[in-house]
């Protein structure tokens, strides 16, 4: 038999994590701890991804990873031995908790003690997501589980005291607290500074958001966990799959009522033949790069480098952020909260009610051509995964089934955040084609954005990107693959989707074959540096720069 090259292997563990994840939702359940979830857990462990750094490593707990994983999860996901999954969200009048995850926009309700619900309504990549989270988190309890006895059976004295501060962990004086993470080091394997940095910054999430119980609570419940299962198999935590779930997979009905909605609120609006500019980002820059600077006069005079004056300014609009709404919305913003169950919250801005209202002087726009044709501005919020082909598909189709007229849609521009393979974080990448990962899908396309467009100084790489299956689910070697075989100069989840619902619109006469396409990303991390992976946090100020000079660029673009 042939031997594999690692990359080979990390191919077969994504391809095997895929088909016994939908093989498991088909079955309806399986318990991590079981057959099925070993095998889950064996394709996780010989992915060994970057993002969950030293999972693979027995002596110690993967800190980074449990926090990435945590700010992901709903509140109390360690204390759990019941999960569900499932497609109904019929909550509304229920007594039950509702949790939304701090870093990922997914609905879960807390049922019992021992039971939480995941809503799912973003498809095959949430379940993915979620499975390869549970996966990883039982992975490290087993590691907790064996840090609880010594060698010869004994509870060690570091385990004792975390047991008994249990009671009290609100209330305990600094000096105990100190005492306390030092031995919590000792159960994790990781330096002392180590732990108390991840402490520190869970329960900093913990005090203003409410979105975790704290890191003693997570060691202590899930390594408490593993040694209830082995007590007793009445014990073993559980995930269920509902059959009503399956049944909406690929069927895009939450797709379906986002858009509707959509087209309702443009008709309603009378702008539904006036040109359409479909922007897939965030829901700050945008309005903030339209509306900042007439809507704020305390950050006009702000002191700032000429080169650095527009990227100081928003800087700036960040703590006003409310003045600047209130001001867009008298000027042709309109709001459209999500309702379907995506938890995708759309802006329209109407440019025919901005006339007269001034910009930054770095925003080089067009306002005779704004005047003249009075383009809409179409803002989502961020997709997530394969959800991005069911929105954007359901999107773009005619408002009128019965007439067939295609919809007015002029560009179609992406701007996210991505793992960079080529440069690092800061950095910008420009798609000119997209490889959809564990298939022969692949799509070619004319960017309307390239390198000259950006200001000078700053790196920007031109080339195709892989549409990842999950950033969970991606190891060094399988990277290194797509780099050279590929020439990949990085890695994102929905713009092979959203190429896939586009070149499909074309081919059904939605939308006219001559309609811009821009894809711009700029770099979040960088999966194969060391310390720049997802799990070493955000970026933060430094995220402003590259986020408002793609948005300055698709509005010079739209508005050109």
């Amino acid at each position: 038999m042939q031997d594999l090259t690692r990359a080979q292997k990390a191919r077969v563990a994504i391809r095997s994590f895929k088909t016994i994840a939908y093989a498991m939702a088909l079955r309806g359940f399986y318990r991590p701890s079981g057959k099925m979830g070993q095998t889950l857990a064996d394709c996780l462990i010989a992915l060994s991804p970057e993002i969950y750094g030293s999972m693979n490593d027995p002596r110690v707990v993967e800190l980074k990873g449990l926090e990435y994983v945590i700010d992901r999860l709903p509140r109390g996901i360690e204390e759990c031995t019941r999960i569900i999954l499932t497609e109904e969200e019929q909550f509304e009048d229920s007594p039950f908790e509702k949790i939304i995850p701090l870093k990922r926009r997914r609905t879960c309700y807390r049922i019992s003690d021992n039971e939480i619900c995941f809503v799912i309504t973003r498809g095959m990549s949430e379940i993915y997501d979620i499975l390869t989270h549970i996966s990883f988190l039982n992975l490290e309890a087993k590691k907790i589980h064996t840090r609880m006895t010594d060698e010869i059976g004994r509870m060690p004295n570091e385990w004792k005291g975390l047991e008994k501060i249990m009671p009290r962990i609100g209330s305990l004086k600094q000096k105990e607290a100190e005492e306390a993470i030092w031995d919590l080091s000792l159960i994790v394997g990781r330096p002392y500074h180590e732990t108390k940095a991840a402490y520190e910054s869970l329960e900093t999430n913990k005090r203003q958001n409410n979105s975790n119980n704290g890191l003693f609570s997570l060691i202590y419940r899930l390594g408490k966990r593993v040694e209830a299962e082995q007590e007793d198999f009445e014990n073993f935590l559980i995930v269920h799959l509902t059959p009503s779930l399956m049944n909406i997979i690929a069927h895009q009905r939450y797709g379906e009522q986002w858009a509707q909605d959509i087209k309702k609120k443009l008709i309603e609006l009378n702008l539904q033949d006036r040109p359409l500019h479909i922007i897939s980002a965030n829901l700050h820059s945008v309005v903030n790069l339209i509306y900042g600077y007439a809507g704020v006069n305390s950050c006009k005079n702000q002191t700032a480098k000429t080169d650095d004056e527009l990227y100081q300014f928003v800087q700036c609009l960040r703590d006003q952020s409310d003045a600047v709404l209130s001001f867009a919305v008298k000027n042709g913003l309109y709001e459209l909260p999500d309702r379907s169950g995506t938890h995708i919250d759309c802006q329209i801005i109407d440019t025919g009610a901005i006339n007269g209202v001034s910009v930054h002087p770095d925003l080089k726009l067009d306002m005779a051509a704004i005047s003249e044709k009075k383009p809409v501005i179409l803002v989502m919020d961020y997709a997530f995964g394969a959800q991005a082909f069911e929105v954007m598909d359901r999107l773009l189709e005619p408002f009128d089934e019965d007439n067939k007229e295609p919809i007015n849609v002029c560009s179609i521009s992406v701007m996210g955040k991505a793992g960079i393979l080529t440069g690092q974080k800061g950095d910008i990448m420009l798609a000119n084609a997209h490889v959809i990962e564990g298939t022969s899908d692949n799509y070619i396309f004319d960017n309307d954005l390239s390198e000259s467009d950006f200001d000078p100084g700053v790196n920007v790489y031109t080339g195709p990107l892989i549409t990842v299956l999950g950033t969970s689910l991606q190891n060094r070697d399988l990277l290194l693959k797509f780099q050279s075989g590929w020439n990949t100069i990085g890695l994102e989840m929905e713009g092979g989707h959203y190429q896939r619902a586009i070149s499909a619109a074309i081919i059904k006469g939605h939308i006219s074959k001559d309609v811009k396409v821009r894809y711009a990303y700029y770099a979040s991390d960088n999966p194969l540096a060391s310390g720049q992976t997802l799990a070493a946090g955000e970026m933060g100020v430094e995220g402003i720069r590259p986020t408002y000079m793609v948005t300055k660029v698709i509005l010079e673009k739209i508005f050109s």
